[in-house]
């Protein structure tokens, strides 16, 4: 990625170089809204709950991990590529909105220890599978293994359904998508911010259809309705190591 090429952040890159690069593949948005008060207990002190005309939104969002790598480094046969699931809602802090990570299994099992140790994210150990058939489909099957952590599972297929397009700003899709940084704290519940950069989303409407979705009863939430649904194909990213919230880049 070029330092010229085009974004939508709302604040400069740290100037510091970044730390990783991976990209996100076949990735699936489904978010659902909710009043703000059951997302906002979920939270640490410090963060602001960031909600579109009243409602928060939680996302589970499954998709692919590849080219996994420190910066200058290749990628690693065997540990630069696995599925990934998250569960997600956006927040704000010093006036940066990121998006904040209730979940985030994983198939490869160093990735989640090291996640875990330095990033301080619930990242947790699953049986997953991810495939992409001929007819544009990609089935997606998640199982938590992670020893003390409640079960949740996400079984299912989704596809794009729809021209791509890049969402405009004050549009549900951008304040779903257009997130440079993510929030995580530590034991002590200190604050980090971990930034990243990328091209703007090339978006595209979805269809999905789940067999089992478990994802948020950890939450004690219940998605109810229709999600709202968006797909990615590719996406290249650049990512930066955790500060501490309130520390100039």
């Amino acid at each position: 990625m070029h330092a010229d090429a085009p974004s939508d952040r709302t604040w400069p890159l740290p100037t510091r170089k970044h730390a990783m690069r991976m990209r996100w593949q076949e990735l699936l948005f489904a978010h659902w809204p909710f009043p703000p008060d059951p997302i906002q207990r979920w939270l640490p002190p410090g963060l602001t709950l960031d909600t579109w005309e009243g409602r928060a939104y939680v996302g589970v969002v499954p998709f692919r991990m590849s080219d996994v790598a420190p910066r200058g480094f290749p990628a690693f046969p065997g540990l630069s590529a696995f599925p990934e699931l998250n569960v997600r809602t956006y927040v704000t802090v010093g006036g940066k909105p990121g998006v904040w990570f209730f979940s985030l299994d994983a198939k490869h099992r160093l990735a989640v220890r090291v996640a875990r140790r330095w990033y301080h994210l619930p990242y947790m150990d699953a049986r997953m599978e991810c495939r992409r058939k001929t007819d544009g489909w990609v089935t997606y099957r998640s199982q938590r293994t992670h020893r003390g952590e409640a079960p949740a599972e996400l079984l299912g297929r989704y596809r794009p359904a729809g021209e791509p397009f890049a969402a405009a700003a004050g549009s549900l899709e951008h304040f779903l998508t257009a997130r440079y940084c993510l929030y995580a704290a530590d034991r002590g519940s200190r604050l980090w911010r971990g930034e990243i950069d990328h091209h703007p989303w090339e978006l595209q409407k979805a269809e999905a259809h789940f067999d089992s979705n478990t994802m948020l009863a950890p939450l004690e939430l219940e998605p109810r309705g229709a999600a709202h649904l968006l797909y990615a194909h590719d996406l290249r990213v650049r990512a930066w190591t955790l500060q501490p919230c309130g520390e100039s880049e």
